[in-house]
């Protein structure tokens, strides 16, 4: 599983908006790896940021 994978999973499981911190933590990953696929996963629409500095599923 890779990196996107792991932060959309860790998402659905949660139901809630979370932070990279959170998001790290459940998944393992490495902060820089993390960024990046955050990053990724805004770019292609598949997460979003209801509020500042959280990330979650869109509706």
């Amino acid at each position: 599983m890779d990196a996107k994978e792991q932060v959309l999973k860790a998402l659905k499981d949660s139901g809630e908006p979370m932070r990279p911190g959170q998001i790290a933590e459940a998944t393992g990953l490495e902060k820089a790896e993390l960024d990046k696929a955050i990053k990724a996963l805004k770019k292609e629409e598949k997460i979003c940021s209801p509020k500042r500095c959280f990330y979650g599923l869109p509706e």
